[in-house]
């Protein structure tokens, strides 16, 4: 058994646990970083899956950035390739209507007149207004140690949204957005869907949706507008170079040095046990694992009853099915004209996939249901991606372009049978139902990599599949502490504050926490 010492370990090289390397070697430690994979990245890396389509790259995990502050990127020095997706959104449907939201904000209101209501123009306008103020008031909280809900409402939001501010967080993110009166039920379930559900375990009135649509409204990163971008390269880009700037700084990290546990003594983590044996002694241990694999690291009887009952109560099963695609060619939607198929605006965006407009709210309350109960929906919710038409960095010299479906929801365990049995019935059936949009698209797909919520937890090591780690029904001081009650012992995991998403305020305030408390002045 060998034994070195380091200042700092950090468990785990997700984008997180690099940033926080980064500010944390910057400052002069010595920081050691240790990844089980043989890359780093965690969930945030560019892969090359598709056996019959090698050459051709896709973001398997996390897929667009969108809520990373403009100031994770100032204070690591990284200058990401960002590619604003103009329209963001594209709402196709079956019987001839259409949206697209992009940066013509007159464009879209002619969509909504024509193809919706005069009110829902009114109601878009005045939720885009709203949460757009939000967003700006509480920028500051994402970049410092939380607050309570109603502390931050008090300190930071403005008076006339403060009331709207703690509904949102503590509510449902149907009853948010049924107060700007939408007529249409496709435009509410739309929102509800893609900023509400993603990554969550809950429905149009569970609470806690309404914080996460909050989370995913919160894009403030150059050119973005408040929409998500594309990040040319691959997410696998943003880690790497965060993993270079630490590097630069003097970090080391270390790949396929899986942590087999950490040691405590007399109460105070000392230091990590790796599988081969090998041991690594450190004044901090800052773990960017998810919070219940830290717990089994460091052993549930170190921590208080009462935190484990805490943990306990955070814990969610995943709940997302995201089938990776390698596409011949580009699907055509029966709704669109031509001149619209021609210019590509279709396949950049987000592409929301759902019901009938007569069907969809029954469709999310009875695919929820039939989650719970460990049955596959018919119809789950869906979101489709075609990042090769915006970054075609990544096709090969076949010309294929990846493709992904991001579906929410599904079970993390069938009530009958497995999802070794299911996974690739379902991929066809998912299929299908962008065939009622799309007709042909089917025959395009060369390849699939499905990753159902057990073969998440497989591939990136994250507890139950659970792609935030902790539920962002859970916000600000309600999520889990940087400092963990374990002395030298901290997280940095997408389970605490601001929430889960490829952010990496985490690993920026965690790695603060950690200098106040080693006594590290500037």
């Amino acid at each position: 058994m060998s034994n070195t010492q380091t200042d700092v370990v950090i468990v785990g090289a997700g984008h997180n646990g690099l940033v926080a390397a980064v500010m944390l070697a910057a400052r002069g430690l010595s920081v050691t970083v240790l990844e089980e994979h043989g890359i780093v990245g965690g969930a945030a890396r560019t892969e090359y899956p598709f056996p019959k389509a090698p050459g051709l790259g896709t973001s398997t995990g996390a897929y667009l950035l969108g809520v990373m502050p403009p100031e994770i990127m100032q204070a690591t020095g990284i200058a990401l390739p960002l590619k604003r997706r103009d329209p963001h959104y594209f709402l196709p449907t079956t019987d001839g209507r259409y949206l697209m939201l992009g940066s013509d904000r007159d464009a879209t209101r002619d969509q909504l007149t024509r193809f919706f209501s005069a009110d829902d123009v009114r109601a878009n306008d005045a939720l885009l207004d709203e949460i757009g103020a939000i967003r700006d008031d509480i920028a500051p909280t994402w970049m410092q140690e939380p607050l309570s809900i109603e502390e931050t409402a008090a300190q930071f939001v403005r008076p006339a949204l403060r009331d709207a501010f703690v509904r949102l967080c503590r509510g449902s993110v149907g009853e948010y957005l049924e107060r700007f009166d939408f007529k249409s039920d496709l435009l509410k379930a739309m929102y509800a869907v893609t900023d509400g559900f993603s990554g969550l375990f809950g429905t149009w009135d569970t609470p806690g949706t309404g914080m996460n649509f909050l989370v995913h409204n919160m894009c403030r990163l150059p050119g973005s507008d408040g929409t998500w971008m594309i990040v040319e390269g691959g997410m696998g880009t943003v880690t790497r170079q965060l993993a270079d700037r630490a590097r630069a700084n003097g970090a080391v990290i270390r790949t396929g040095a899986k942590v087999a546990s950490i040691i405590v003594e007399r109460g105070v983590a000392v230091g990590v046990q790796l599988g081969n044996d090998e041991v690594i002694r450190a004044n901090t241990v800052l773990v960017n694992a998810d919070p219940f694999r830290m717990r089994d690291l460091v052993g549930r009887s170190e921590f208080p009853e009462s935190y484990n009952e805490r943990l306990d109560a955070m814990a969610r099963p995943g709940s997302t099915f995201k089938v990776n695609l390698a596409l011949k060619g580009l699907p055509k939607f029966t709704c669109l004209p031509e001149s619209a198929q021609r210019n590509g605006a279709a396949f950049g965006p987000t592409i929301h996939l759902l019901p009938d407009e007569a069907d969809v709210m029954r469709s999310l309350r009875e695919g929820f249901e039939d989650v719970q109960a460990g049955r596959l929906p018919q119809f789950p919710t869906i979101e489709w991606y075609i990042h090769t038409t915006i970054d075609p960095t990544l096709r090969d010299e076949h010309g294929h372009h990846n493709s992904a479906l991001f579906v929410q929801w599904v079970p993390h365990t069938l009530a009958e049978g497995s999802w070794d049995t299911a996974q690739h019935a379902y991929t066809s059936h998912l299929l299908s139902l962008c065939d009622r949009f799309a007709p042909g698209t089917s025959d395009l797909v060369v390849d699939t990599f499905p990753l159902h919520p057990a073969a998440i937890e497989k591939h990136f090591g994250i507890t139950r599949g659970h792609i935030h780690h902790v539920d962002n029904a859970f916000g600000f001081s309600d999520r889990v502490p940087y400092r963990q009650p374990v002395d030298g012992l901290y997280s940095c995991s997408a389970g605490t504050h601001p929430a889960g998403s490829v952010i990496g305020a985490a690993g920026h305030n965690a790695a603060q926490r950690v200098l106040q408390d080693l006594g590290v002045t500037r």
